[in-house]
């Protein structure tokens, strides 16, 4: 089976931990990344496409994302 997430959040170190986390966890990078800016809130934000292959599972709705 091959996920696929979307991680977005403000461009700060917390968002950078999150991506290098996951890419720790075995996901893999998918695309560039994305920045957009929030005017409300005077921040730009982070978008960083991953995926990771999990063979021998079976997609279902209830997989959740987070735990692979």
């Amino acid at each position: 089976m091959k996920l696929y997430r979307y991680l977005t959040g403000p461009d700060d170190q917390a968002f950078c931990r999150r991506v290098s986390a996951a890419l720790n966890k075995g996901w893999t990078l998918a695309g560039n990344p994305t920045l957009t800016y929030d005017p409300e809130k005077k921040t730009v934000i982070c978008g960083q496409a991953i995926t990771k292959d999990v063979p021998g599972v079976d997609w279902s709705e209830d997989v959740t994302l987070s735990e692979w």
